[in-house]
């Protein structure tokens, strides 16, 4: 089967994936319904073929004896914000959001972790670029979400390669711009996550300079509002909930051609594109505990973005975390599940 790349314009739905994440300008896109029965309401927000889609997809919204209101957000830090407006009893985030948040002085906590191969974390570049390594980035352009675990990526993968932000030129835009800009050969490279890393490799338009294996931490979160955790109905349903996605999580490594299936349905991804993700980046995942070694992990990014001075002021990040949740989970840095890519 001939494969080609999603035209830019296609890439709409793609914003609204749960990505790993970023993006300053992304806004809610509205509610996405009601699941489950009683008096106690826990609202979720969530991004398209996120928790919802997932949950759905593996039988894990059945017997709610409390009600989940969706909210579906395009990106991590509208999400956060209303997670810090109370509007949204928790959500799900990638790494770098809440660092962003908590640099605002947002009211926000961490409860929960999963810890993934960074392998969908990427810099690519155009087929047929003369570049061959990170260190060759000085002086080129480079595409990245600003905020976004990819920003965190660029930093960090050009601070191996003896380099700063400042030794390139950083052009920041959000994934549909940047892959009209890196197609169109406007940019050198682009920095960016799954599955916007698996669209492009499976389309033939790019490959991999380096990738965040090694460098970035791999973890995304569940994160709530405070209130909602001083109120122990909704502490408890936190609770249930956190354990279906924890369940679900291990239904998709499972499952990855099904998931895939469901997935593409739900965001208008190419089956292809979807398995090679999941393959690549969510069917690893594996639930970890919100323990020392995360939290020191995030501050390493705190402090770099507080260095920088892309955010406000420094982050005592065990303060934006709860342990409450962790049970008998493993180590954050336990293992991730094998890639499975090509």
């Amino acid at each position: 089967m001939r494969r080609r790349l999603v035209p830019a314009a296609l890439l709409l739905p793609l914003a609204l994936l749960l990505s790993a994440c970023g993006g300053t300008s992304a806004a809610q896109t509205g509610g996405g319904g009601t699941d489950g029965k009683g008096s106690l309401t826990l609202n979720v927000g969530d991004q398209k073929g996120g928790s919802e889609a997932v949950l759905r997809a593996a039988g894990e919204l059945k017997d709610l004896d409390y009600k989940i209101k969706w909210s579906t957000f395009t990106s991590g830090p509208p999400l956060l914000e209303a997670v810090n407006a109370r509007a949204v009893d928790i959500g799900g985030v990638g790494n770098t959001p809440p660092v962003f948040a908590a640099g605002a002085g947002s009211k926000i906590t961490v409860v929960a972790a999963w810890h993934g191969t960074s392998k969908g974390d990427t810099i690519l570049v155009p087929n047929d670029s003369k570049l061959s390594s990170p260190q060759q980035l000085k002086g080129h352009s480079v595409a990245v979400a600003q905020g976004s675990s990819a920003h965190y990526q660029l930093v960090a993968s050009l601070r191996k390669a003896g380099l700063t932000l400042g030794d390139v030129h950083v052009k920041y835009l959000q994934p549909a711009d940047a892959l009209a800009a890196f197609t169109s050969g406007k940019v050198d490279a682009w920095a960016v996550w799954d599955p916007y890393s698996s669209q492009v490799l499976q389309g033939k338009q790019g490959r991999v300079l380096t990738t965040g294996d090694g460098i970035t931490n791999g973890l995304t979160f569940q994160v709530a509002a405070p209130a909602a955790l001083k109120d122990t109905k909704k502490a408890a349903a936190i609770k249930d909930f956190l354990q279906r996605l924890r369940r679900a999580q291990d239904w998709v490594s499972a499952h990855p051609e099904e998931w895939a299936k469901v997935w593409a349905k739900d965001t208008g991804l190419p089956y292809e594109v979807a398995l090679a993700a999941v393959q690549r980046t969510y069917g690893t995942r594996v639930p970890v505990a919100v323990d020392g070694p995360l939290i020191a992990s995030e501050q390493q990014i705190a402090d770099t973005f507080a260095g920088l001075k892309l955010i406000p002021r420094k982050v005592d990040f065990g303060a934006f975390t709860d342990t409450r949740f962790n049970g008998t989970l493993p180590a954050s840095t336990s293992a991730p599940r094998p890639s499975k890519e090509s």
